[in-house]
């Protein structure tokens, strides 16, 4: 057990490995070129100095099981925090997604980003078929691996390090207790693989003639820093400026506080599903929402907010820049604890099925974008492809980096198309809804229905993207 005090040091010390992991990367020129963010060198010492790796040598040179630096560096209170931390705020980072963007007619959103999207769903369905697919002909039967590891490709590469973390504990409950660090381990190969991939094909496409213009290395900063919130008019500052004007409350709280109500709403419409579960198909035996973690849930709470705060003319409150600076703290604690605790002697005990999923991945997500992406997105594929590749092996964040590569002025509308994108990708897959419930299916099915499942919506996404480009030329 643990304390409030526990968890103060705790979080203290998360700040203080962002600090240094600051300063390394200012001095170690490799995580400069790679835009490695500081959250994962932080994780990758906090890791390195717990018991997986020092206590580990410490033991293995004769120290006892029982002493204190068997554990590495950190008190077992420290880790027990850490190790929790992540079901919790990855929760703040999927609430906060949609606070604070303007939500548009979705006609008018689709009719404008459905190359964007059907090429998005296509990398992510198919990550779950060939990450299916492997499982059944290779690692079931080379390594006895749970059937659940169909998902992790597109839990780690889709979902990123925040959605591998978050996930750990429901992966847990269905029995398969190594997915986590497998998922957070190929959560770390996706993004630092995907930046090296999209610098490489960012080469070849200019020598291609594919980009119109010379790629440009990000200057001005790591890709977490960037901006994506337009600045606001005049006209929303004065009406947020009298709206407040007796409010006794700083912005930010006032922020937090809605991100905690879409975590809360999330809450509820989780439970409501879990009581319609019970009394209807979960008689039967079929219980899946109990597998479902919060943080989708807490994703809808957050567009609920949004169109509600929309309604009664007060959205001008929910301020973006602040909810991404919510979200981004949020994430670099969720990807520091998460990492630090990744259990090594698990993840060395299966290395022959990460590898496996690694580069199945990997050669899924480069493929896709040199073959598909010219025949689903209509113009300027090179610009608007690269991104989905990017955010399909690690983050967001990749994707918006590798586009402000080849299009810094953004003079294709890559970047337009890539955000609003998120508006039909997000709440399904990429951490959403199925990512979610994708462990629960095929721990309840079995992994030949979820095929069929995914395979048949990877055909319909494919057919559609094909078609809908030419029809667009």
């Amino acid at each position: 057990m643990f304390n409030l005090l526990n968890v103060l040091f705790a979080f203290i010390m998360v700040g203080v490995l962002l600090l240094i992991a600051r300063v390394i990367k200012h001095k170690v020129k490799i995580f400069q070129t790679l835009y490695i963010p500081e959250s994962i060198i932080a994780g990758a010492i906090a890791l390195l100095l717990g018991t997986g790796a020092l206590g580990a040598i410490a033991v293995s040179a004769g120290a006892s099981p029982d002493s204190y630096i068997a554990g590495g560096l950190f008190p077992e209170e420290m880790r027990t925090v850490w190790s929790q931390a992540p079901g919790v705020f990855i929760n703040i980072v999927f609430a906060a997604l949609f606070l604070g963007e303007h939500i548009p007619n979705p006609k008018e959103i689709w009719r404008k980003t459905a190359p964007q999207v059907a090429f998005g769903q296509t990398i992510a369905w198919g990550q779950y078929v060939i990450g299916i697919l492997v499982t059944l002909v290779i690692l079931i039967p080379l390594f006895g691996i749970n059937p659940i590891a169909g998902a992790l490709i597109e839990i780690g590469f889709e979902g990123g390090h925040g959605t591998a973390g978050g996930m750990s504990n429901t992966l847990s409950e269905l029995g398969f207790a190594e997915g986590g660090d497998l998922a957070l381990g190929l959560a770390t190969v996706g993004i630092v693989s995907g930046i090296i991939f999209g610098t490489v094909l960012a080469h070849w496409g200019r020598q291609k003639g594919y980009i119109q213009s010379e790629p440009i290395a990000v200057e001005d900063g790591d890709a977490q820093f960037q901006e994506t919130a337009s600045t606001e008019p005049s006209s929303d500052l004065a009406k947020r400026s009298r709206l407040m004007q007796n409010f006794l409350i700083d912005p930010l709280s006032l922020n937090f506080g809605f991100t905690g109500l879409a975590i809360a709403i999330g809450w509820i419409i989780l439970q409501v599903l879990t009581l319609i579960e019970s009394a209807t198909w979960g008689r039967g035996g079929l219980e899946l929402i109990g597998a479902v973690p919060l943080f989708p849930m807490a994703l809808i709470g957050g567009i609920i907010i949004q169109v509600v705060m929309k309604r009664l003319d007060l959205d001008v409150l929910v301020i973006r820049r602040l909810q991404e600076r919510i979200a981004g703290v949020a994430l670099d604690l969720l990807v520091v604890t998460a990492l630090a605790s990744i259990n090594l002697a698990v993840l060395g005990a299966n290395i022959g099925v990460f590898l496996i999923l690694s580069v199945v991945g990997i050669a899924w997500n480069v493929l896709s974008f040199m073959y598909i992406a010219p025949r689903m997105l209509p113009v300027y594929w090179f610009e608007r492809g690269i991104g989905d590749m990017g955010q399909s092996m690690g983050v967001t964040a990749t994707g918006i980096l590798l586009i402000r590569m080849v299009d810094s002025e953004n003079r294709t509308g890559a970047f337009e198309s890539f955000a609003y994108k998120q508006l039909f990708f997000e709440p399904i897959v990429g951490g959403g809804l199925f990512t979610a419930a994708a462990p629960a299916l095929i721990a309840r099915f079995g992994l030949i229905p979820v095929l069929l499942l995914t395979a048949g919506l990877l055909a319909f996404w494919l057919i559609f993207g094909i078609v809908n480009c030419k029809r667009t030329i």
